[in-house]
């Protein structure tokens, strides 16, 4: 039993630094974050944008 939890402390404590399929993946996921939020931002300020524009007349 002992050599099993050691086992599992070793794995989740392991003080390797992240390989580069570790930082790819790390790197997909910020990507995929910030694509959303522009993509929210951008429809919700297109969209303040042309109530404000409706709001005054045309010169």
């Amino acid at each position: 039993m002992n050599f099993v939890m050691s086992k599992l402390r070793d794995l989740v404590w392991k003080e390797e630094g992240a390989t580069s399929p570790e930082y790819a993946v790390m790197l997909a996921l910020i990507i995929i974050v910030c694509i959303a939020a522009i993509s929210y931002l951008g429809k919700k300020v297109n969209n303040t944008f042309n109530d404000m524009a409706q709001q005054y007349p045309d010169n």
